[in-house]
């Protein structure tokens, strides 16, 4: 099985925070993981030093490749930033030509 993960740290989310599945919205300083497995990406986050992890709304999303997730994960890394309660956006853009996604 092909899959990859990428992990950023001190991910400070911006006013509203990032909505997850089982906890609500999250604010303060977040952990960003996004794990690939084949064709699916699947966002989470946790506080940082912390140790639950938490689906972020909208995961798993349809994934296409490895770098299409790792553009995902900055994406994801961004709007954490950015706030306004940040879900996983469903429709991932393609179209760089190496098989991947980029973001709008």
């Amino acid at each position: 099985m092909t899959w990859a993960s990428w992990t950023t740290t001190g991910v400070f989310a911006g006013r509203g925070g990032v909505r997850t599945e089982e906890a609500g919205v999250l604010s303060g300083d977040l952990t960003v993981h996004t794990t690939w497995s084949g064709r699916e990406a699947n966002v989470a986050v946790q506080y940082s030093g912390g140790s639950d992890w938490f689906t972020v709304t909208g995961s798993p999303v349809h994934c296409a490749s490895e770098e299409g997730s790792r553009v995902l994960h900055q994406v994801m890394v961004d709007a954490v930033r950015a706030g306004a309660a940040a879900t996983v956006p469903q429709d991932i853009p393609t179209g760089t030509g190496r098989g991947g996604a980029e973001p709008a």
